[in-house]
């Protein structure tokens, strides 16, 4: 069958010499680490920390980023083997084409369209609200009707930073990449000004119980589209804390480690991807890992989880209010603020690179993959993605789609930590300078953890993804197929 035609290794990296589709090599390990970084703390240390402590964990919820940590450390070490192995633009998407075939990897490259878009688009709207939050009662202050898709008309301020941040991707990788180191530095400065004075201010008592005993959850969360997949698939009704809300709210945090596999889609760019690659991976999550966990230590300790309001968008910040440091809910939300920036960047970079190795393929049109002559960035498709995440930022109201980011990258997660199985028996003799430990149990657990998460979220993402990825084979039966490099080669 053609559509599970595979392209080569050697091919995939051939084609990265063409002169029109060559990306520039600027990047080392510490970019990577700093791109890594810088895009997972974002919306998730700031806001969902609070939020899923309340609503399903209680203090536990330090175990479930350590889960959903781990979930992404065992994704991560299949990651580091393919993109060493295979040092291409469009990281999952371009791992699957030489293991599983063009369709599996057309599914898998829709599937990060999925998440790094809708990722940016969501955090463009996030950084309004901070934004907004920060200028109000200045002279920046932003009208209602320009400061919301939901109460408004459009959302200016997520409109404007998704524009801005496409000018900078144009403009070269390296570029993109100083600015985040400076964004990076005041994010950290800011978590850690959180760890320091918060410590003093935890009330042990806050932490009793650790995994507050099981309640059910609302009436509301019954129906097959609010309940969990799993609860609606074994009959049973869905509950709130004790350790099935914990793994729920692994699920949930989960949204908050997205963005390290952006490290993979930079493999083209980076000056020596067979070493820089997994290092620049595995040691931003490692960083953002135990940054989380101290986090949540911190707030839980400060505040009860039973204080905090499930619609509570700054928990950070209103738990250093109740504790009389209001100038720290200030700092918090100018370094959310400036931190957005970055993360929305960083995503739309991921997008801009799976996009553009699909068009050199020819899955899209190959048009979408000429690089700039000047600064070496794909700025075709660079633009297209900026327009389209700041007409979805500024005109839809975007949190229902969370979860549905969180699916997506779950099951990248999963196809890559086959598929590192599958290139080892299929192709022994490529040199690897990473080699996954024990890669058949790390694969095997990293699968099985993931789809275990994937159950965890609601019967309403499942159903959104499974129409999101219809419409996908719909676009590739209808042109991707006639019209990639393999097809026309073949015929």
């Amino acid at each position: 069958m053609d559509f599970m035609r595979t392209k080569s290794v050697e091919q995939s990296i051939a084609d990265t010499e063409e002169p029109e589709h060559k990306l520039s090599k600027d990047l080392g390990v510490m970019d990577l680490i700093v791109f890594g970084v810088g895009v997972i703390i974002g919306a998730g240390i700031f806001v969902i920390t609070g939020t899923v402590a309340r609503t399903n964990a209680g203090p536990a919820i330090t175990i479930s980023f350590a889960i959903a940590g781990l979930a992404c450390a065992l994704a991560a070490l299949c990651y580091a083997e393919f993109a060493s192995t295979v040092p291409v633009a469009g990281s999952a998407y371009t791992f699957s084409y030489a293991t599983f075939g063009e369709l599996i990897a057309w599914i898998i490259g829709w599937d990060l369209a999925l998440e790094f878009t809708i990722g940016a688009a969501a955090l463009s709207t996030s950084f309004s609200g901070y934004f907004q939050e920060v200028v109000d009662g200045s002279f920046l202050e932003v009208p209602t009707a320009l400061g919301s898709a939901a109460e408004g008309v459009i959302d200016l301020p997520a409109v404007v930073i998704s524009l801005l941040v496409t000018a900078v991707l144009v403009f070269g990788i390296k570029l993109s990449s100083r600015i985040n180191q400076v964004v990076v530095a005041v994010k950290l400065l800011v978590v850690a000004a959180v760890i320091v004075f918060g410590v003093s201010h935890i009330d042990p008592d806050n932490y009793r119980p650790f995994i507050p005993e099981q309640q059910p959850a609302e009436e509301g969360t019954r129906a097959f589209l609010d309940a969990t997949l799993i609860s609606w698939l074994l009959g049973v009704d869905p509950a709130v804390y004790g350790l099935a809300g914990v793994v729920a709210g692994a699920a949930i945090v989960f949204f908050a480690f997205i963005g390290f596999d952006i490290v993979a889609t930079t493999a083209e760019e980076t000056r020596n991807p067979q070493r820089d690659i997994p290092r620049g991976i595995l040691g931003s999550l490692a960083i953002v890992t135990a940054l989380y966990i101290a986090v949540s230590l911190v707030i839980t300790g400060m505040r009860n989880y039973q204080d905090i309001e499930p619609g509570d968008a700054a928990p950070l910040a209103t738990a250093f209010d109740a504790v009389g440091m209001e100038w720290m809910g200030r700092l918090i939300a100018i370094g959310a603020c400036i931190g957005l920036i970055v993360v929305v960047m960083i995503l739309m970079l991921g997008q801009t690179r799976v996009g553009f190795a699909m068009a050199r393929d020819g899955l899209l049109p190959r048009g979408l993959a000429k690089v700039h002559p000047r600064f070496g960035t794909p700025y075709i498709f660079t633009i297209i993605t900026g327009i389209a995440v700041a007409l979805i930022g500024g005109l839809v109201d975007l949190a229902t789609l969370v979860n549905l980011v969180s699916i997506g990258t779950l099951f990248a997660f999963v196809l890559v930590s086959i598929g590192v199985v599958l290139l080892r028996r299929q192709r022994p003799d490529l040199e690897r300078s990473f080699r996954t430990p024990a890669v058949t149990a790390v694969a095997t657990a990293s699968v099985l953890l993931c789809g275990y998460l994937m159950l965890n979220l609601t019967g309403g993402t499942w159903v959104r993804f499974v129409v999101w990825m219809a419409l996908g084979l719909v676009v590739y039966f209808g042109y991707g197929r006639r019209h990639s490099r393999l097809a026309q080669r073949q015929s």
